[in-house]
Protein backbone atom coordinates (compact mmCIF):
# COMPACT_ATOMS: atom_id res chain seq x y z
CA UNK A 1 0.00 0.00 0.00
CA UNK A 2 1.21 3.49 -0.86
CA UNK A 3 1.89 5.99 1.91
CA UNK A 4 0.72 9.59 1.67
CA UNK A 5 3.60 11.82 2.71
CA UNK A 6 3.30 15.52 3.45
CA UNK A 7 6.77 16.92 2.66
CA UNK A 8 6.64 20.65 3.33
CA UNK A 9 8.45 23.69 4.71
CA UNK A 10 6.88 26.26 6.99
CA UNK A 11 7.91 29.43 8.77
CA UNK A 12 8.53 29.35 12.50
CA UNK A 13 5.00 30.70 12.97
CA UNK A 14 3.37 27.90 10.93
CA UNK A 15 2.92 29.53 7.51
CA UNK A 16 3.55 27.48 4.36
CA UNK A 17 3.10 30.44 2.01
CA UNK A 18 2.29 34.12 2.06
CA UNK A 19 -1.36 35.14 1.73
CA UNK A 20 -1.03 35.33 -2.07
CA UNK A 21 0.46 31.81 -2.18
CA UNK A 22 4.02 33.01 -2.72
CA UNK A 23 6.91 31.03 -1.22
CA UNK A 24 9.63 33.51 -2.22
CA UNK A 25 10.60 33.83 1.44
CA UNK A 26 12.14 30.35 1.23
CA UNK A 27 14.74 31.68 -1.22
CA UNK A 28 15.77 34.39 1.26
CA UNK A 29 17.08 31.86 3.78
CA UNK A 30 20.84 31.37 3.48
CA UNK A 31 21.83 27.77 2.73
CA UNK A 32 25.58 27.68 3.47
CA UNK A 33 25.96 23.92 2.95
CA UNK A 34 23.77 24.01 -0.20
CA UNK A 35 21.57 21.26 1.22
CA UNK A 36 18.63 19.93 -0.75
CA UNK A 37 16.98 19.10 2.61
CA UNK A 38 16.54 15.48 1.59
CA UNK A 39 14.49 16.46 -1.45
CA UNK A 40 16.18 14.17 -4.00
CA UNK A 41 15.81 11.06 -1.81
CA UNK A 42 12.22 12.02 -0.99
CA UNK A 43 11.35 12.72 -4.64
CA UNK A 44 12.75 9.34 -5.66
CA UNK A 45 10.45 7.65 -3.10
CA UNK A 46 7.25 8.87 -4.78
CA UNK A 47 5.53 8.31 -8.11
CA UNK A 48 2.50 10.53 -7.54
CA UNK A 49 1.76 14.07 -6.39
CA UNK A 50 -1.50 15.43 -4.99
CA UNK A 51 -2.16 19.11 -4.46
CA UNK A 52 -4.94 21.65 -4.23
CA UNK A 53 -5.85 23.91 -7.12
CA UNK A 54 -4.41 27.04 -5.48
CA UNK A 55 -1.08 25.24 -5.04
CA UNK A 56 -1.14 24.09 -8.66
CA UNK A 57 -1.90 27.63 -9.84
CA UNK A 58 0.99 28.95 -7.74
CA UNK A 59 3.41 26.44 -9.28
CA UNK A 60 2.28 27.48 -12.77
CA UNK A 61 2.94 31.13 -11.87
CA UNK A 62 6.64 30.43 -11.28
CA UNK A 63 7.34 30.75 -15.03
CA UNK A 64 9.15 27.40 -15.18
CA UNK A 65 8.26 24.07 -16.74
CA UNK A 66 5.96 22.06 -14.50
CA UNK A 67 8.48 20.34 -12.20
CA UNK A 68 6.77 16.96 -11.71
CA UNK A 69 6.17 15.76 -15.26
CA UNK A 70 7.83 12.42 -14.49
CA UNK A 71 5.13 11.68 -11.86
CA UNK A 72 1.35 11.13 -11.94
CA UNK A 73 -0.16 14.39 -10.74
CA UNK A 74 -3.61 15.05 -9.31
CA UNK A 75 -5.26 18.31 -8.31
CA UNK A 76 -8.10 18.11 -5.78
CA UNK A 77 -10.61 20.86 -6.47
CA UNK A 78 -14.23 21.87 -5.95
CA UNK A 79 -14.36 23.26 -9.51
CA UNK A 80 -16.03 20.58 -11.62
CA UNK A 81 -15.51 22.52 -14.85
CA UNK A 82 -11.72 22.13 -14.93
CA UNK A 83 -10.36 19.83 -17.63
CA UNK A 84 -7.26 17.66 -17.31
CA UNK A 85 -4.19 19.22 -18.89
CA UNK A 86 -0.77 17.88 -19.86
CA UNK A 87 0.46 18.26 -16.27
CA UNK A 88 -2.37 17.06 -14.05
CA UNK A 89 -5.65 15.24 -13.72
CA UNK A 90 -8.35 17.05 -11.77
CA UNK A 91 -10.37 15.31 -9.07
CA UNK A 92 -13.52 17.27 -8.29
CA UNK A 93 -15.71 14.62 -6.74
CA UNK A 94 -15.22 12.49 -3.65
CA UNK A 95 -11.58 13.47 -2.90
CA UNK A 96 -11.40 11.34 0.27
CA UNK A 97 -12.61 8.23 -1.58
CA UNK A 98 -10.20 9.02 -4.42
CA UNK A 99 -7.29 9.18 -1.96
CA UNK A 100 -8.32 5.94 -0.24
CA UNK A 101 -8.34 4.20 -3.62
CA UNK A 102 -5.03 5.80 -4.62
CA UNK A 103 -3.35 4.45 -1.49
CA UNK A 104 -4.36 0.91 -2.48
CA UNK A 105 -2.63 1.07 -5.87
CA UNK A 106 0.77 -0.49 -6.46
CA UNK A 107 3.84 1.66 -6.81
CA UNK A 108 5.80 4.21 -4.89
CA UNK A 109 4.38 6.65 -2.35
CA UNK A 110 2.30 9.81 -2.79
CA UNK A 111 3.55 13.35 -2.11
CA UNK A 112 0.90 15.57 -0.62
CA UNK A 113 2.28 18.89 -1.89
CA UNK A 114 -0.36 21.04 -0.12
CA UNK A 115 -1.87 23.50 0.55
CA UNK A 116 -3.49 24.07 3.89
CA UNK A 117 -7.07 23.13 2.94
CA UNK A 118 -6.06 19.83 1.32
CA UNK A 119 -3.68 19.10 4.20
CA UNK A 120 -6.57 19.49 6.67
CA UNK A 121 -9.03 17.49 4.56
CA UNK A 122 -6.67 14.51 4.33
CA UNK A 123 -5.48 14.78 7.94
CA UNK A 124 -9.06 14.76 9.20
CA UNK A 125 -9.81 11.71 7.04
CA UNK A 126 -6.81 9.87 8.49
CA UNK A 127 -5.12 9.62 5.11
CA UNK A 128 -1.72 11.17 5.85
CA UNK A 129 0.87 8.58 6.90
CA UNK A 130 3.97 10.76 7.34
CA UNK A 131 4.72 14.43 7.78
CA UNK A 132 8.25 15.47 6.82
CA UNK A 133 8.24 19.03 8.10
CA UNK A 134 10.95 21.65 7.73
CA UNK A 135 10.67 24.57 10.14
CA UNK A 136 12.56 27.42 8.53
CA UNK A 137 14.25 30.18 10.54
CA UNK A 138 11.89 32.95 9.50
CA UNK A 139 8.64 34.49 10.69
CA UNK A 140 6.31 35.84 8.03
CA UNK A 141 3.60 38.25 9.07
CA UNK A 142 0.64 36.78 7.21
CA UNK A 143 0.06 33.67 5.21
CA UNK A 144 -1.44 30.26 4.70
CA UNK A 145 -1.35 27.92 7.67
CA UNK A 146 0.04 24.40 7.44
CA UNK A 147 -3.43 23.16 8.39
CA UNK A 148 -6.28 25.45 7.43
CA UNK A 149 -9.62 25.78 9.19
CA UNK A 150 -10.33 23.02 11.71
CA UNK A 151 -7.85 20.16 11.86
CA UNK A 152 -8.78 17.30 14.16
CA UNK A 153 -6.65 16.75 17.21
CA UNK A 154 -4.13 14.22 15.95
CA UNK A 155 -1.35 12.46 17.84
CA UNK A 156 2.00 12.23 16.09
CA UNK A 157 5.11 10.18 16.75
CA UNK A 158 8.47 11.85 16.12
CA UNK A 159 10.57 9.37 14.13
CA UNK A 160 13.62 11.58 13.58
CA UNK A 161 14.87 15.14 13.59
CA UNK A 162 17.82 16.93 12.06
CA UNK A 163 19.20 20.45 12.06
CA UNK A 164 20.84 22.19 9.10
CA UNK A 165 23.51 24.89 8.87
CA UNK A 166 20.79 27.20 7.52
CA UNK A 167 18.98 27.01 10.86
CA UNK A 168 16.21 24.84 9.42
CA UNK A 169 14.98 21.93 11.50
CA UNK A 170 13.63 18.77 9.83
CA UNK A 171 11.16 16.61 11.72
CA UNK A 172 9.72 13.34 10.47
CA UNK A 173 6.44 12.36 12.09
CA UNK A 174 4.17 9.39 11.64
CA UNK A 175 0.55 9.51 12.67
CA UNK A 176 -0.44 7.33 15.60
Amino acid sequence: MKKVKLYIAMSLNGKIAETDGSVDWLESIPNPDESDYGYRAFYDSIDTTVMGNATYSQILSWDIDFPYLDKRNYVLTRNKSLKNDRNVMYVAEHPVEFMRDLKLKDGKDVWLVGGGQINTLLLNAGLIDEIQLYVMPIIISEGIDLFDAFPKETRLKLESSKTYASGAVEMLYTLE
